[in-house]
């Protein structure tokens, strides 16, 4: 018999107010672009490798394989393309991949590009009590600094997953933006039981996530379901919208998916797509929450 308590049609106005209030989207924040840009792309990567399988205790060599594909074929080719076409971009690493390749992140900060927080091991943060949270946030941001040489400023959490004290670490942490919420299309301000932070998210969405077009399970019979056509042609529609709203066009990727030969061709053809405009601002998210900030 489920407790009273947890029955949610019973809660009173303050009980539900409080939890949909702990965390929420204050200021737009949209200003101008720099150097007269129309839009911002900020293209970004999940290098999540094995930590995918390690972090529920998987055993499949299989699903561990799937992930070193990551590190071995789709990094490189990533990295090829934004040396290609002068881009940089941001990377969030769980420190557990961090750990297991540090040259592959020494290398991406070298060519310029951004290492944000992930996680420790790809750990879901609303299942953990807040004390482990903070412990495992605080060790992921000095395993990357230890490895790269460069300390995070952002997160985005493992799963998009945020637990109601997150925030709170974050700012803790004096960390300068966040990527793992979806209250806009556009950056804004985190909000704390209706308190203005000065964190900035810039937003995330499932639309704009290579993840869901091309994963495969064998345990919950999931298959990719569209083509890498039809992927383009949704990514394009995105980024041609922010284009017209003069606002910003976030894009999460990750290496074993994009990667994929028959993939990689997609991520080129939208940047050929942006740099054709001639005005368009490429951006890592650390670069757009320090532009987005002047607004705060």
């Amino acid at each position: 018999m489920t407790n009273i308590e947890d029955e949610t049609w019973n809660w009173p106005e303050e009980r539900w107010r409080a939890r949909a209030n702990r965390v929420r989207a204050g200021k737009q924040l949209t200003p101008p672009w720099p150097e007269g840009k129309r839009c911002a792309v900020a293209l970004s990567f999940d290098v999540d490798h094995e930590s995918c399988e390690l972090y529920k205790g998987g055993k499949s060599i299989g699903n561990i394989a799937g992930g070193q594909y990551g590190s071995r074929r789709g990094m490189p080719r990533i990295m090829s393309l934004l040396r290609k076409y002068d881009i940089n971009a941001s990377f969030f690493v769980p420190a557990v991949t961090a750990k297991l390749y540090p040259e592959e992140q020494r290398a991406v900060v070298d060519e310029g590009h951004e290492i944000g927080l992930h996680g420790w091991i790809h750990e879901f943060n609303s299942l953990l009590p807040q004390e482990n949270e903070r412990d495992l946030m605080m060790r992921s941001a000095d395993t990357l600094a230890s490895i790269t040489g460069a300390r995070p400023v952002g997160i985005r959490t493992p799963s998009w997953d945020f637990s109601e004290h997150t925030l709170a670490i974050i700012r803790e942490m004096g960390l300068l933006y966040d990527s793992s919420l979806m209250a806009d299309d556009s950056c804004y301000e985190l909000l704390e039981d209706g308190e203005p932070t000065g964190v900035v998210e810039i937003p995330v969405e499932w639309v704009r996530d290579d993840a869901p077009y091309f994963s495969m399970s064998l345990a919950r019979s999931l298959r990719p379901h569209i083509s890498p056509e039809d992927v383009l042609k949704i990514f394009l529609r995105e980024f041609e919208h922010a284009y017209q709203d003069g606002e910003m066009f976030q894009l999460t990727m990750h290496p074993d998916v994009t990667g994929k030969r028959s993939r990689i061709w997609i991520l080129e053809e939208l940047i050929r797509a942006a740099k054709a405009k001639g005005d368009v601002w490429f951006a890592t998210h650390r670069q757009v929450a320090e532009h987005a900030s002047i607004d705060l």
